[in-house]
């Protein structure tokens, strides 16, 4: 199963709590030079009458930026969820959530537009997005 928008990415993607609904803003953890992403449509999800698509930890988004380099505001830019405060089941069983909901700009292949992470990024984001667990200072 491969769900549609997932290029670049490896893995089998389980299915976790998702915590952002179309717009959501979430802290952008890249040096790209954007602040903050505004969550606008979600990849791979059919949907629902009435229903919001939401992301969760991995999930790739359509966002754009509402604070940050005037060059990046008012765009519609890929992005990958990395962090979620919504808690999540890993399959050992274990609930875990972060402080923060966060995510960094990619391309449509997945391959990162900045160079560094900050704070964690959820092992089930770096499991799929190998450019982005490349990048990251620590795995969560």
């Amino acid at each position: 199963y491969r769900p549609a928008g997932r290029g670049g990415s490896s893995g089998a993607k389980f299915r976790i709590s998702l915590g952002l609904p179309v717009g959501a803003v979430i802290n952008c953890a890249d040096n790209t030079g954007a602040k903050n992403l505004y969550i606008i449509s979600v990849k791979g999800i059919k949907g629902r009458l009435n229903r919001l698509p939401a992301a969760g930890v991995g999930d790739m988004v359509m966002a754009t930026v509402k604070k940050g380099k005037p060059e990046l505001r008012k765009k519609v830019h890929p992005a990958v969820v990395i962090r979620q405060r919504k808690s999540y089941r890993r399959k050992d069983g274990v609930f875990l959530y972060f402080e923060d909901n966060a995510g960094v700009i990619v391309n449509n292949k997945g391959e990162m537009k900045g160079s560094a992470i900050t704070g964690p990024v959820a092992k089930e984001c770096a499991d799929l997005w190998p450019r982005i667990a490349s990048n990251a200072g620590s795995i969560a």
